[in-house]
């Protein structure tokens, strides 16, 4: 049972450390589907682990209110029969006669039906006649000491008393912290680091996916090469799979691709050209676009990309 909790734990930490890793890399690549797909899969794969810590510590819960049940009823058990021994052996030294009650001396015993008991009483009345009595004493006592001999009595518990700076005057000073308290500054140096890896992530994440002002690239035109791969897919749902992708991309930089032009080149691969030539961040998030097709049984895969100069 343990072996196979863990082994889940494994699964699952493998499975969130992938999708997050793969999550990285669309973001960077500019392919949102893939990366929403990946973000779902790592919200699935937290929640299964979470679920999993949670089934975990109830089952513990469950098996040590169990283990102390069976405590409890054991122990129950075992005082019961020694209780039960002992009334049996005091039963057979007195002659195999039963034991009475206890305090039996406060019940009334039928078979002496006349008989008052008055201990209970006496003892009232006694405790009573000890109060009055410790009472009168006190008042007696009070009347007749004086202020002197309460000078004395602290002369004489003068050796007794704090010294004048207190009860640790002249003592060392002890430190705030016990000599054998754990260093923090690892675990603090630990999470600072962390915390500066994260924001180091985040800033590299986001200067490669922010959408840049518009800008043109220093050549004549730009060219990507690709081609389409399906999955039982005939070269007239190939070429209209092309057209849509490419339609849905050329919204996907920061230029709008107004002067863009698509040709089929046969066999499945496609050429691209746009306009004046792109800079390198909108040409990487035109590649990401194309392979993050959206198009059923459909692949898109980039053969090649560059720019066109006058003289070409």
């Amino acid at each position: 049972m343990r072996g196979a909790r863990l082994a889940a734990y494994l699964f699952g930490g493998a499975a969130a450390l992938g999708a997050a890793a793969y999550l990285v890399i669309y973001l960077y690549r500019w392919q949102w589907q893939r990366a929403i797909l990946c973000g779902v899969l790592l919200l699935v794969v937290e929640v299964l682990l979470l679920g999993l810590a949670l089934l975990d510590r109830v089952g513990r819960l469950e098996r040590r209110l169990r283990d102390g049940d069976r405590r409890q009823e054991e122990a129950r058990e075992r005082l019961r029969a020694e209780l039960l021994g002992e009334v049996r052996g005091a039963a057979a030294e007195a002659g195999a006669r039963p034991p009475g009650p206890r305090f039996g001396w406060l019940l009334d015993d039928r078979r002496d039906a006349g008989r008052t008991f008055v201990f209970v009483p006496v003892l009232m009345a006694t405790g009573v006649a000890l109060s009055g009595l410790a009472w009168l004493v006190e008042r007696v006592a009070g009347a007749t000491v004086r202020p002197a001999a309460d000078r004395r009595l602290a002369g004489r518990l003068a050796p007794l008393a704090a010294p004048p700076g207190g009860p640790t005057a002249g003592a060392p000073e002890l430190p705030r912290e016990p000599l054998d308290a754990p260093r923090r500054w690892p675990r603090v140096a630990g999470l600072l680091l962390a915390a500066l890896a994260g924001l180091g992530l985040f800033e590299a994440l986001a200067e490669l996916t922010e959408t840049r002002p518009p800008e043109r690239g220093d050549e004549t035109a730009t060219s990507v090469l690709f081609r389409v791969e399906g999955n039982g897919v005939d070269g007239d749902r190939a070429a209209l799979a092309a057209r849509q992708q490419w339609e849905r991309c050329r919204d996907s930089t920061a230029v709008p691709l107004e002067r863009a032009g698509l040709a089929a080149l046969g066999d499945g691969l496609f050429a691209a050209t746009v306009h004046p030539s792109l800079s390198d961040h909108d040409t990487h998030r035109l590649l990401g676009c194309l392979e993050d097709a959206g198009v059923d049984r459909v692949r898109l895969r980039i053969v090649g990309d560059g720019s066109i100069g006058a003289s070409g």
